[in-house]
């Protein structure tokens, strides 16, 4: 039982179909991640094994890891970047055989960092899904520049090509800083109107808006709800985060019904 429950706007229970929250795992050693889950696990949808984070660590502590987030109701996944890696080495079967003996039920498609033509990247959800798994599929480009080269009409042309090929969620790349990518500016300033097209022309309930910072996470729910999709979230910042969902901070009590 929780203290001043009383005080506090409900949420849905897990597995949640909305308001979900993925947390950025960059190398949390097992006890450090267990005790973190222990207190605030209730609040976590999807954990991500951060870029390649998983390689350089012993296949033991990643297992153990895996296991006890599943044993929270959460779903772990591996990043996106590894899969690129497997991708341009020619080793995706080995590289989705070695993620179902680590665990993970779920894993990460994208091609932020390398070129993957369109059409191949929807061959390989395709196959992942085949092999059993969960799919994300994240949109976007980690180089500012090439970024900037994707129109908003093109990220929802490729946002839905990747929902009908397979994946469960899109994730809308913003990288870990949240700085000039995507849907933010230099600053890390949401830019609202290039949301709003978005929004318009995609179902904002399969979006996984990536809002690695405090006031992008406000942003997004004072203007969508505290049932909108967030990821990249610090695991320094998981209960900062519900407490925004549910009105117990200064920048959203009283704004959430």
């Amino acid at each position: 039982m929780k203290s001043f429950e009383f005080l506090s706007i409900k949420r849905e229970e897990k597995p949640r179909s909305k308001g979900i929250t993925m947390v950025l795992d960059k190398g949390l050693g097992y006890q450090t991640a267990k005790s973190l889950m222990e207190i605030s696990g209730d609040y976590v949808d999807y954990l991500k094994f951060g870029w390649g984070t998983s390689i350089v660590h012993e296949q033991d502590i990643i297992k153990s890891k895996v296991k006890m987030y599943q044993s929270h109701n959460i779903v772990p996944y591996t990043g996106g970047t590894l899969f690129e890696l497997a991708y341009m080495n020619n080793k995706l079967d080995e590289f989705f055989k070695e993620a179902h003996n680590l665990g993970f039920k779920a894993v990460e498609i994208s091609d932020g960092s390398i070129n993957i033509p369109h059409e191949n990247k929807l061959e390989c959800i395709d196959k992942a899904k085949s092999e059993g798994f969960e799919v994300l599929s994240e949109v976007g480009k980690k180089d500012p520049n090439l970024d900037k080269e994707l129109t908003l009409d093109e990220r929802i042309n490729y946002m839905q090509d990747e929902l009908d090929a397979g994946s469960s969620l899109i994730i809308v790349e913003a990288r870990e800083g949240g700085k000039n990518i995507g849907i933010y500016d230099k600053s890390g300033n949401a830019k609202e109107d290039e949301i709003d097209y978005i929004l318009r022309n995609f179902n904002g309930d399969k979006l996984l808006w990536e809002a690695p910072n405090k006031d992008q996470q406000v942003f997004f729910i004072l203007k969508l709800g505290n049932t909108v999709n967030l990821g990249n979230v610090s695991s320094d910042d998981i209960t900062s985060l519900e407490t925004l969902r549910r009105g117990l901070r200064g920048d959203t009590v009283g704004k959430i019904k």
